[in-house]
């Protein structure tokens, strides 16, 4: 399975960007789908994940109430929604793809699929 993340950019604080993440062969290689980011320096975090089979979605504390995890079954695509984009946001993000327990969502180490990374800066 080869994913592919796109849509990162320069913007500044306040703005919105909309990352996409799409599949080869329209197939995600499990069900659950999420982003994570690595800004500079830092780890690697988990920023959201959608449950293809039944909707359900999840984000980090400290993207709630501005990223939104959404799909597009048509077109077999899957969006992270940033608003109100913060300085502390600049990374790079990823897709990854996994079958598995929604339980351990968060935990990067069970994602078997990862998409190449896009980058996201945002400027203060």
């Amino acid at each position: 399975v080869q994913l592919q993340a796109f849509g990162g950019g320069l913007v500044q604080a306040g703005g919105s960007l909309r990352l996409s993440c799409a599949a080869s062969g329209r197939i995600f290689g499990g069900p659950l789908v999420g982003w994570f980011r690595q800004g500079p320096g830092k780890e690697r975090e988990f920023v959201a994940a959608i449950n293809l089979s039944d909707g359900s979605t999840d984000v980090a504390d400290s993207v709630e109430g501005r990223f939104t995890i959404s799909r597009d079954s048509a077109k077999n695509s899957m969006y992270l929604q940033m608003n109100t984009l913060k300085p502390e946001d600049t990374a790079v993000y990823y897709c990854a793809s996994r079958q598995g327990s929604w339980s351990q969502r968060t935990f990067q180490k069970y994602y078997t699929s990862w998409g190449q990374g896009t980058l996201v800066t945002v400027s203060s």
